[in-house]
């Protein structure tokens, strides 16, 4: 096991262990906000106002909302069921591997997100311009957060030069 590096914002390295067991409790983490939304998503089809207050498309636009969540919450499961096949090794590709598809994931949950919200705005605000701005800055909001202060800011090894 190499030392602790302080040479640099007092970072750590982690063993190959660690970093796996971060990496499952992070996707872990995720999971139940996206079966929350999931659920919520699934109920919204059945209330009176689905077919009322959204055209034919935005109902489909609400199914590929649905699907998306569905492909996120698949990709974010994946490093679990890579980690069943060969539980007892861990590799520094599974890490590298498993980082890559928990972050492909957030993308079509933040479009799926989006899409939604997208529809609620709609229906609220009345207006598909106004509605598309909004979901819009919120898309542009998570991807800010999700994908480019992590990679800006160096903070928790994820700068472009840590690898």
């Amino acid at each position: 096991m190499e030392p602790p590096d302080h040479s640099r914002d007092n970072q750590e390295v982690l063993t190959l262990r660690e970093a796996a067991e971060m990496l499952l409790e992070e996707c872990r983490m995720v999971l139940p906000g996206l079966q929350a939304l999931f659920g919520f998503q699934l109920i919204a089809v059945f209330n009176s106002g689905f077919g009322e207050l959204l055209t034919p498309v935005e109902q489909r636009l609400h199914l590929l909302a649905i699907a998306l969540v569905v492909v996120a919450a698949a990709v974010i499961m994946t490093p679990a069921a890579i980690h069943r096949v060969n539980a007892r090794r861990v590799s520094e590709r599974f890490v590298r591997t498993s980082t890559a598809l928990l972050l492909w994931g957030m993308f079509p949950l933040a479009i799926g997100m989006c899409l939604d919200v997208y529809l609620i705005a709609r229906m609220i605000l009345g207006q598909r311009p106004l509605a598309g701005a909004v979901a819009g800055v919120l898309f542009v909001v998570c991807i800010g957060f999700w994908y480019l202060l992590p990679r800006a800011s160096g903070v928790g090894g994820m700068s472009r030069n840590s690898h």
